[in-house]
């Protein structure tokens, strides 16, 4: 009977499945299997150090979210079911057996690596794993106060409806399938692209390897598109390297940078609000993350003496030698201006640190006056003195602008001044990965060699990127204009990439209700939007801010229709919520 109850009870759990996202048992016991009320629909996490509310699952589970007024494992749930309480010896037997089993293995939560333990990835984190989950109940059936989830939580620009360029993915498609070069529906300069790529790939096949460093003729290509950029200035493509992502690049360079233990330990100074890739790299690396804060006020511009304050407490218990900054900005969509690139080079010159620029928004300026300016432009051009001296690397990815093409995982970084003995150990090191995606390789290629003025494919590529442009530029418009019209949120404007960055209020009640639940308030805020409305946010906890201070991060990607549906949700949800707590 024992045996039959705890079978019940287990093909309930299946059938209740939508009432869980996560259950992963880790620990040998658990101490208590009681009743979990949850009656007011807040999903609690537990585990990287949040608190188990009484009577939850302790020691035998290590992340839990139970969303539902009636949990499976309530009486209340039990009597409804018809399924008995499992005894406790029994529970306690079948946990013990997990514990030996567990005890047996080489990797284990206490052997792994600390620091992959302190990795967090707010855009990925909890809130969009629940998203998720309420994808699936919907599909499910499951009956909610909304009939689609928005993810508004990540620039990934097809996934919420933007459209290739057809240039592009005409080339792409004769370079997986050569036997389209024969078809006459695909036009000249498409299949002389097709060829010219498919003519430095091993065996003629994107399916061949490249070198390490990337293919030759698209890092030739990268150069010349540079130097057009740069109005002149030279590239060598020797300094140029083909990387999947700019994130592939970013990690790849503060692996070379991070060394030292103690206060002599490698600190990376990185903007606050930042991109979560910064923070998460370094906790992987071991280095010393050293904050300094944009200017909320001033649209979230850099300040100098903000860097200097933070390079100042930074040198009491570390070695800080890297620089980094997000222009256009994420999440916080500023364009940083040319006097403050330029002293922000200056700072680097005089502090002697390594300058890192991710640009892989550098095509999308939308506010009147504002302009992108590449960090090896200006360094160039403040002559000599800086630009035969200050290192710097720069990145750019086919993922943002007006490509959003994320999934192909394309895009490159170039070095300035780099110690020669310096570079043959990053080659060494990109050798390790063998080579970036050759695909991704090729995408950028069609990036930075795009269809050119009397060619057949010139006009369409130019309506199509002059019109996603045009649009995003439209909708950070209308973001900051709707969402200032919301009493209690404040949002700048959205000069450039793709995002906004709202200030919210929060009424203290609320605050001290996310505290007791071991959460951020901005955390609990968007959880009870997610769960409300269906709107997909990221709190602006997981970029970083001024204490006291509470945002979240919102992209501006959706169609312009479903963006104005997700804009006045927010503000509806906003009203609502300031009275439930005020």
């Amino acid at each position: 009977a024992t045996s039959t109850s705890w079978s019940a009870l287990k093909k309930h759990l299946v059938e209740r499945r939508a009432h869980f996202v996560q259950i992963l048992y880790t620990a040998p016991t658990v101490r208590e299997l009681g009743s979990c009320p949850n009656r007011r629909r807040n999903y609690r996490f537990f585990g990287n150090g949040a608190q188990y509310p009484a009577g939850h699952l302790t020691s035998g589970v290590r992340s839990v979210m139970i969303p539902s007024p009636l949990s499976p494992f309530s009486s209340q749930s039990r009597a409804l079911s018809g399924v008995s309480e499992p005894p406790r010896g029994l529970v306690q037997e079948k946990m013990t057996e997990n514990a030996v089993f567990s005890q047996n293995k080489v990797l284990t939560i206490d052997t792994m690596n600390p620091n992959v333990k302190n990795v967090e990835y707010a855009v990925r984190g909890p809130i969009v794993q629940r998203a998720v989950q309420i994808e699936k109940e919907l599909r499910e059936g499951v009956k909610k106060p909304f009939t689609e989830v928005i993810k508004a939580n990540i620039g990934d620009a097809h996934a919420m409806g933007q459209q290739p360029i057809t240039f592009f993915r005409q080339v792409l498609a004769l370079c997986s399938y050569p036997e389209l070069l024969k078809d006459n529906m695909f036009p000249e300069d498409a299949k002389s692209r097709a060829r010219r790529i498919l003519q430095a790939c091993g065996g003629s096949s994107l399916g061949a390897y490249s070198a390490s460093q990337g293919i030759d003729c698209v890092r030739q290509d990268v150069a010349r598109y540079i130097e057009r950029r740069d109005g002149g200035v030279p590239c060598d493509p020797d300094n140029v390297y083909l990387t999947s992502g700019a994130s592939d690049g970013i990690v790849t360079m503060l692996k070379l940078l991070v060394c030292g233990e103690g206060a002599s330990k490698t600190g990376v100074m990185i903007s606050i609000p930042q991109y979560p890739l910064y923070s998460a790299a370094l906790a992987e690396l071991g280095a010393v993350q050293v904050n300094y804060y944009l200017n909320e006020e001033k649209c979230w511009s850099m300040d100098l003496s903000e860097l200097e304050r933070s390079l100042a407490e930074a040198r009491k218990h570390c070695n800080p030698k890297v620089l980094c900054i997000i222009n256009p900005g994420n999440p916080t969509g500023q364009v940083q201006s040319r006097q403050c690139i330029e002293d922000v080079i200056r700072f680097a010159a005089k502090e002697h640190l390594f300058l890192m620029a991710d640009e892989v928004y550098q095509d999308n300026v939308y506010a009147e006056g504002c302009q992108f300016h590449s960090f090896k432009k200006v360094l160039f051009e403040l002559g000599p003195q800086y630009s035969n001296t200050v290192e710097l690397v720069s990145f750019h990815s086919t993922s943002k602008c007006y490509m959003g093409e994320c999934g192909f995982r394309g895009g490159y970084m170039e070095v300035i001044n780099m110690d020669p003995e310096v570079k043959a150990q990053l080659i060494k090191l990109v050798s390790v990965r063998l080579c970036p995606a050759v695909p991704g390789q090729a995408l950028m290629d069609l990036v930075v060699n795009s269809p050119q003025p009397g060619e057949p494919s010139y006009t369409t590529f130019m309506k199509e990127r002059t019109t996603t442009l045009s649009l995003l530029a439209e909708k950070a418009k209308l973001t900051e204009e709707i969402l200032n019209t919301v009493p209690g949120i404040t949002c700048n404007p959205v000069q450039g990439a793709m995002y906004s960055f709202p200030n919210i209020s929060l009424p203290q009640k609320a605050i001290k209700e996310a505290k007791a639940l071991g959460q951020a308030p901005d955390m609990f805020y968007c959880m009870k939007m997610l769960e409300e409305t269906g709107i997909c946010l990221v709190p602006g906890s997981g970029f970083g801010q001024k204490d006291g201070t509470y945002h979240f991060r919102m992209t501006i990607l959706p169609p312009t229709d479903k963006l104005k549906l997700l804009l006045a949700k927010v503000k509806e949800f906003h009203q609502k919520f300031t009275r439930q707590y005020s």
